[in-house]
Order: structure tokens, then sequence, then C-alpha cells
């Protein structure tokens, strides 16, 4: 499995540099992709800078709550 580490204390200036890395981008509050606010695949909430799961090794983006990343792991658990 690949590293992981917490992000959600770094300078919101990593973030975005993070997220430009992976193709996605920010208005500085909310994750944007081809210029529309990225929204949650299980809650269909658009997903904050504040609040967002990269999930290791990836692009996938989530919002970081619990519904949203056991949904995940219940989806792609067997593949990870």
């Amino acid at each position: 499995m690949p590293e992981s580490m917490n992000i959600k204390e770094m300078p919101r200036e990593f973030k975005i540099t993070l997220l430009q890395e992976l193709g996605y981008d920010s208005d500085g509050i909310f994750v944007l992709h081809n210029g529309e606010q990225h929204k949650d695949k299980y809650t269909k909430d658009p997903v904050k800078i504040d609040n967002m799961f990269v999930y290791p090794g990836s692009t996938i983006i989530l919002d970081n709550n619990s519904l949203s990343i056991t949904s995940f792991l219940e989806e792609y658990g067997d593949v990870l």
C-alpha cells in the first residue's frame, strides 16, 4: 500500500499545488476540476480544500467524512 500522510494541517498553498499536480485546481475554498466544483462521488457535495481526502497513489479526491471513505472502501476494497 502506498505511504500516506496527513495533509489536514499543511498550508493551503501546498494543498493547491498538490491539486494542480493531480490535474485539479482550487478557488481557495473548493476543489475544482475543469473549472467546476469537484463533487464527492458518494455524497454529491462539493469538496472543500480544507476537508479533502486524496487516496494515496491516486487522483481520487473525496470529502474527508466517514460516509465517503467507507463507501469508497466498500466499492474498491477488493482491488486495493
